[in-house]
């Protein structure tokens, strides 16, 4: 199992709804058929959770065609075309989704999301911290836990441990940030910090089979014979089929 905050999150945007000028009779009409592209987005999430993709990409093309502007159409269908393979019309509704909310909070995340997936790990980040400016975000700790992911895996150890502890500064439990912070202290040899962190870590988490594998590890590093044997006869009884993951051994440190 590997640890992986949430990076997509279905939006629920506004858009404008006329402007200044318009007609009564012209504003009814925009009204009428936002509110009716909302109920298209609405179906198209329905079918995708249903994995129903087919009927859900018609939902969701209905709905761009009553409100080009819809936020939510966008992203959504940039989800889709993730999940039917297709990156390249994924990533051009991502864009869109932002050129049409450039401060929302969520559309920058998940852009970040998508662009960190494709390995442009800079261009990621800038988007997870362009999120925080918004301060009508909701959630600020994953866009920081996405980019800590992200710095990792562009070998910034350092940044990647900033991110991780600014997430704890807005939310002390968070598992993502917990763990790989424990892991990071592990191969960076700080074995007490890797302790303590995984110690919280284990305090408000159910312990999954790379928790243990890693609780081990410490304690054998430290020298406690009696914890690391507990953590070993745990992994072995709960977790039988377990494969030793590759992320904690210092040979593949990034």
């Amino acid at each position: 199992m590997r640890w992986r905050d949430a990076l997509i999150v279905a939006l629920l945007a506004s858009s404008l709804l006329g402007c200044a000028g318009s007609s009564p009779t012209r504003r009814a009409v925009d009204v009428e058929a936002k509110d009716a592209a909302d109920l298209q987005v609405r179906l198209g999430r329905g079918y995708m959770d249903r994995g129903e993709l087919e009927i859900a990409l018609d939902r969701l093309q209905q709905a761009l065609k009553l409100d080009p502007n819809s936020v939510d159409a966008y992203t959504l269908m940039a989800v889709l075309h993730e999940r039917i393979k297709r990156p390249e019309q994924a990533e051009t509704y991502y864009r869109k989704a932002v050129e049409l909310a450039p401060e929302n909070g969520e559309v920058n995340n998940n852009l970040g999301a998508f662009l960190c997936g494709k390995a442009q790990y800079q261009d990621a980040i800038a988007r997870f911290l362009k999120a925080l400016d918004d301060p009508f975000y909701k959630s600020p700790a994953s866009a920081l836990a996405n980019a800590g992911v992200c710095a990792v895996k562009a070998k910034d150890l350092t940044g990647a441990e900033d991110y991780f502890r600014r997430v704890l500064q807005i939310e002390p439990t968070h598992a993502v940030a917990l763990f790989e912070l424990a892991r990071l202290s592990y191969l960076a040899h700080k074995d007490m910090r890797a302790r303590a962190f995984l110690q919280r870590l284990e305090a408000v988490n159910t312990a999954g089979p790379i928790m243990l594998d890693l609780g081990q590890r410490i304690e054998n590093r430290i020298g406690d014979a009696a914890a690391a044997k507990r953590y070993s006869e745990r992994l072995h009884t709960e977790f039988p089929d377990y494969v030793p993951d590759s992320s904690l051994d210092p040979s593949e440190q990034p």
